[in-house]
């Protein structure tokens, strides 16, 4: 059996952080035992996620039986990031999510917006060719971006326009005449049920049935099969054949890099400076564009080689945790999800209030991360939130915590052995020498601590205390 020294575990935690949503003490045990190597490879070959199961989510939840509003559908998806076995799928449905960026504001169908989190989970980490043309037949989408207005001899201009500036290639890397070419290939490609569904949108629907949820339509007729002109090459395009082209590009194979890079590696400037302001790292950026390549334009092989590169390995802590990845990371921690309740509803709303209303962003452009997450208001939701969850004894995961702690050292503790082995669960960054020294002396107060029986009470609200303050601190905002 292989010893892992200290910094093979903190690279471990820091893998982590980035492909799940942290680690609780037995997923870190579990993980640890796999070596680094095999655990990137478990993590980005997701298995079956054994998420809380729907029938009981549904029993509980009349709302989510229909998922009509989107609190409902954003606190349904917060239950299975909380519990699945496979938190990778969860993390890149959540990256595609911020990239491929649709709202419940315009398409007013919650349920729709799940299907295509559904799309993220099974296409997100193969070839950017499959999630391409997916995501073009993925009603939110069409909806979001008005392809049901885009008809032969007439087209809009939306899709064709995002799918290339935002979604694909960057600004800087195509023309005004590839756009319009680009949504004359995608005429026709509309909803089946568009006009049913604006009927029923019309009554807001009859429970128990809801809104019956849009499908994909291509309508030949409808199409313009006039020979185009797109990014150099000629033909009789259909939108398949612009997404293949987009995909072989140079150009895609970068912005795509770029925001991987920027997701789970450091947070980059927002995408509309990118074609005004150099990557932070262009060799990693190099690099991963080559891996692009290598793996046939495969997301996954991608993430193999960001893992696995030192530039991944000495960023820890470089990223801000957005809303999503600090709400269901502190829950995880603290266990506190075992059955359904309605508490996930305000807790779902909370994100929003951060900064980040799950399947609802701001904009096409998605959401600026980074320190922009930050504000004065965002963070005291984040403090909050955070040192409330984590302080509480009777949640489950903060017991496993107190069980492992007085599992070790035989449960006695000085002031500062406690602050550093919380911290160490706490996966924090390396805490300010004055603060560690202030939490210290705040431990110390009421003296050592002893877990034994005779003493265990006091110590537990201690320990609760402690780590309530570590989840108030900057460097657990930091990821």
């Amino acid at each position: 059996m292989t010893t892992l020294t200290k910094s093979d575990t903190a690279l471990i935690k820091h893998l982590l952080r980035r492909a799940s949503f942290g680690a609780t003490p037995a997923e870190l045990d579990h993980y640890e035992a796999l070596g680094y190597e095999a655990a990137v490879e478990e993590l980005i070959h997701p298995g079956d996620p054994q998420n809380m199961p729907d029938d009981i989510i549904k029993r509980y939840h009349t709302d989510m039986h229909e998922l009509r509003y989107g609190n409902s559908a954003s606190a349904y998806w917060l239950y299975r990031m909380v519990t699945t076995k496979a938190p990778m799928e969860e993390k890149v449905a959540l990256f595609w999510h911020g990239v491929f960026a649709t709202g419940y504001a315009k398409t007013n169908q919650a349920r729709s917006l799940l299907n295509q989190i559904d799309m993220f989970r099974r296409l997100g980490l193969g070839k950017l060719d499959d999630l391409l043309i997916d995501l073009a037949k993925d009603p939110s989408m069409i909806i979001w971006l008005d392809n049901q207005e885009n008809h032969d001899g007439a087209i809009n201009e939306n899709w064709g326009r995002e799918l290339l500036e935002l979604f694909s290639m960057g600004i800087g890397n195509y023309t005004e005449d590839d756009i319009k070419e680009a949504s004359r290939a995608f005429t026709g490609w509309t909803l089946g049920n568009a006009e049913y569904m604006a009927v029923r949108a019309s009554k807001d629907s009859i429970w128990p049935y809801g809104r019956i949820a849009w499908h994909f339509n291509f309508r030949d007729g409808d199409h313009d099969h006039d020979e185009k002109r797109f990014l150099g090459e000629t033909g009789d395009f259909n939108g398949d054949d612009i997404v293949r082209i987009i995909c072989k590009q140079p150009a895609t194979a970068r912005f795509i890099a770029r925001h991987l890079y920027d997701f789970f590696v450091a947070d980059e400037e927002p995408v509309p400076q990118w074609p005004y302001t150099a990557p932070r790292d262009p060799e990693a950026i190099d690099a991963l564009s080559q891996a692009y390549f290598d793996g046939g334009h495969e997301i996954r092989h991608m993430l193999r080689v960001l893992f696995n590169s030192d530039f991944f390995k000495e960023a820890q802590y470089a990223r801000v945790k957005c809303p999503a990845e600090l709400v269901a990371g502190t829950m995880r921690l603290s266990g506190s999800v075992t059955r359904p309740d309605m508490d996930i509803i305000p807790t779902s709303d909370l994100t929003g209030f951060m900064g980040q209303t799950l399947l609802n962003p701001p904009s096409v452009e998605g959401w600026h991360e980074g320190t922009e997450w930050i504000n004065s208001g965002a963070l005291v939701e984040r403090v909050n939130f955070a040192a409330k969850e984590i302080s509480d004894t009777a949640k489950p995961g903060v017991r496993f915590i107190i069980d492992r702690l007085a599992a070790q050292n035989g449960g006695e503790y000085t002031p500062a052995a406690l602050v550093d082995a919380c911290l160490d669960i706490m996966g924090t960054a390396e805490m300010d020498i004055e603060l560690r020294a202030a939490l210290i002396a705040h431990v110390g107060i009421k003296g050592d601590i002893s877990l034994a029986p005779a003493r265990r009470d006091a110590s537990e609200s201690r320990i609760g205390e402690l780590l309530g303050l570590i989840a108030s601190t900057t460097e657990y905002q930091l990821v």
